[in-house]
């Protein structure tokens, strides 16, 4: 028997059982369908948590103190006498005998607060930030104009709204420079509105303000060094100079610091160090969710399993006079094979197209309520959930078709 003619007679089989064959096939259908959709949901994941801190730049450097709460990295140390950055480490880096890598530098100052507007109040993220903030942060302005140094050197009340918290305020983020709106019941004036964003890696940029490094200073910060700064944002020359600009970042702030290698209070975090941490961990969670929705597939080819095996002692007669007409053992083990593997294979094909669906829901779902995230349907995930499939359905239809084609012909005949 060729494999067309088993084909043939597999299809002729499952359509003559059109209702038990559907239902089999919807186990491996749901099966794949979970195993694309969580696949496509943790790609999609990966894909808008790296998008959002690559948009930041390649070439960006975090520069914490010891205790300042920040992740922990190659360069990071902690201890009970951690001393805090302050303005005179951000000139250090910025001299560019020190630290030829460095192209810019933006220490800042960050809490969080209330703003109001005619009875309309948010809670947000308030940062004190220099004019070099807008250009190492990489963040547009929509409307009107970024912080500049007359307005640092006058310590303005002027402050430049992200996105969101202008909706959150004024309903709107269009048309509203030269409104004044208080923070922590101080009056400040609206000078700019920036370019939406999304969420990067400190929280969403779009829900945050921006008054002048002085000002917070002055008036909104309580610090126990007046030069005092919560973070330091370096620019690297280029993203190839990063690893060299954290070295000089480092030498500089041990030898202000007076601490030996091995011994910083201080934590130097780069853009690729967030990308590792968080391609790892959505890399995990994909893993995890695929591994879930594969339990699904598992109960679909026991499904099948069973529904052979019924199906074998059904046709125990059938099997039996094929045998005393000339029908070989390999011949009734290819036919329930080709039997077990097309019900898996029609299923993986409908649950791929599912599945995909279900992913397309899921990214109309995420882009109505103005979230940053696609699901990513990859050829890699079709190619491996199909081929999953038809060989759980290989699988599982080995024992039925092994035990069709051991029966003896005389002993199948006389089955009633």
């Amino acid at each position: 028997m060729t494999f067309t003619q088993s084909l043939l007679e597999a299809l002729e089989s499952l359509s003559g059982n059109k209702l038990r064959s559907g239902l089999t096939v919807l186990g491996i259908v749901i099966g794949v369908a979970a195993v694309i959709a969580m696949l496509a949901v943790g790609r999609g994941a990966e894909e808008s948590i790296t998008g959002s801190i690559s948009s930041i730049g390649t070439n960006l450097l975090f520069v914490f103190s010891g205790d300042a709460g920040g992740p922990p990295g190659r360069n990071g140390g902690s201890g009970n006498n951690d001393r805090p950055l302050t303005l005179a480490d951000a000139k250090a880096i910025a001299d560019p005998f020190a630290a030829p890598s460095v192209q810019s530098v933006a220490p800042a100052l960050q809490g969080n607060g209330t703003v109001t507007f005619a009875g309309e109040n948010s809670s947000t993220t308030i940062q004190g930030v220099t004019p070099e903030y807008a250009s190492v942060r990489n963040l547009e302005v929509a409307e009107g104009e970024f912080l500049n140094e007359e307005q640092l050197l006058g310590r303005m009340s002027v402050v430049v709204l992200g996105p969101e918290t202008a909706d959150n305020l004024f309903g709107r983020h269009e048309g509203v420079v030269g409104e004044t709106i208080r923070i922590e019941g101080q009056p400040f004036r609206v000078i700019g509105v920036l370019v939406a964003k999304g969420g990067g890696a400190f929280g969403s940029e779009d829900n945050s303000v921006y008054i002048p490094f002085t000002t917070a200073q002055a008036r909104l910060t309580r610090r126990g060094a007046r030069d005092e700064v919560d973070i330091i944002f370096v620019q690297a020359a280029s993203a190839e100079n990063v690893l060299q600009a954290s070295e000089e970042i480092a030498n500089i702030l041990r030898q202000r610091h007076r601490t030996p290698i091995g011994d910083d209070d201080f934590t130097i975090f780069t853009q690729q160090d967030f990308l590792s941490t968080f391609e790892t961990i959505t890399g995990v969670l994909t893993i995890f969710l695929g591994g879930i929705a594969g339990i699904s597939l598992l109960v679909g080819g026991i499904g099948i399993m069973n529904i052979m095996l019924v199906s074998v002692t059904e046709r125990t007669r059938e099997i039996g006079l094929r045998k005393a007409l000339g029908a070989r053992k390999r011949d009734i083990l290819l036919q329930f094979l080709t039997e077990s593997s097309l019900l898996s294979l029609i299923g993986g094909v409908i649950g791929v197209i599912f599945g995909w669906l279900i992913g397309l829901i899921v990214g109309q779902i995420a882009a109505a309520s103005d979230t940053n995230f696609t699901p990513v349907v990859g050829a890699d995930a079709i190619l491996l959930s199909t081929s999953f499939s038809a060989l759980i359905g290989l699988f599982f239809g080995i024992y039925p078709a092994s035990r069709a084609a051991n029966l003896e012909p005389v002993e199948a005949l006389r089955y009633e």
